[in-house]
């Protein structure tokens, strides 16, 4: 029956795609060195879109009308992590795409340091024409592997104090971006009031091998997810996490700052759960083991 209902879920998806590309004009098409990149546009509302294996999913969508606003529900939740580091003055970004959230970053804290971290210059190309992302005096985008920028930062003993793990999409994660090892060389680049905020799944055998890593790693960790949506963010820290009570007066003293971009913060601290809800006794994800892909279609 879950089976069943997954498939009628599936179907339901795919022809609510059809139907909403009837209505929408494709103003650009190229391929990269990594996949397909499509631009569509229906009324106000512009995405880019990838294809790599099976569908095309929407990877950045920006209301032409209003370009503040975070179109994306998980977009919005990412910013959940600035409960805990309200003020940061170095942060990291992985995986750029359209830009929306450093964008948004970079203009809460137009003081701090950015580093966005995006694999594909087609991609940044894209964003740039398309999507109104641009550097800042603060914000700087490196087209580089994710993995390998971390490694070297970590070399050249960088901190960060808001690091953003966003460079899974619709079809396709990077493997080499799941494992003990990288988020050990992530844990590398924090201090003891860091935060790691990493965008990712809540459904299917991924999430279970997902969650027993990051446990591996951090210990205890914030499983923020929202009814519905099937993403989820985690949040991890070096220090002990803080309770409802205080993250509630965290989320009150940031909800007029966070509001133009359609962040209701003050909803979140009820769903930041420290419970454990997967099984542990699954095998973490290594370098040697990290078949992601597989385990997320099952």
């Amino acid at each position: 029956m879950a089976k069943l209902n997954s498939l009628r879920l599936s179907l339901l998806w795919v022809i609510c795609i059809f139907v909403s590309e009837l209505h929408a004009e494709i103003i650009h098409e190229e391929r990269s060195l990594y996949r397909d990149i499509t631009v569509r546009q229906e009324n106000n509302v512009r995405c880019m879109l990838f294809n790599i294996h099976r569908f095309e999913r929407n990877q950045s969508c920006v209301n032409i009308r209003d370009q503040q606003t975070l179109h994306f529900t998980y977009s919005k939740m990412s910013l959940a992590g600035l409960m805990l580091v309200p003020n940061p003055s170095r942060m990291l970004v992985v995986g750029g795409g359209g830009g929306s959230i450093p964008m948004a970053l970079s203009d809460l804290f137009p003081n701090a340091r950015i580093d966005v971290v995006e694999i594909d210059e087609a991609v940044t190309r894209v964003a740039e024409d398309f999507f109104y992302f641009e550097e800042t005096d603060n914000m700087k985008m490196h087209v580089e592997d994710g993995r390998l920028f971390v490694k070297r930062a970590g070399f050249r003993g960088e901190q960060y104090d808001y690091i953003l793990l966003d460079a899974f999409f619709g079809d396709y994660m990077p493997e080499h971006m799941l494992t003990r090892e990288f988020l050990t060389e992530v844990k590398g680049l924090m201090h003891e009031n860091s935060v790691l905020v990493a965008n990712t799944f809540s459904r299917s055998q991924f999430y279970h091998h997902e969650s027993v890593t990051y446990q591996e790693v951090f210990g205890e960790f914030y499983n923020f997810k929202l009814p519905g949506p099937s993403n989820r963010i985690i949040i991890a820290m070096i220090r002990p996490l803080l309770g409802e009570e205080a993250l509630k007066e965290r989320a009150e003293f940031l909800a007029e700052e966070v509001r133009k971009y359609g962040v209701p913060i003050m909803d979140y601290p009820q769903y930041l759960s420290r419970e454990i809800d997967w099984d542990t006794s699954r095998r973490s994800l290594t370098d040697q083991y990290s078949p992601g892909n597989l385990l997320r279609d099952n």
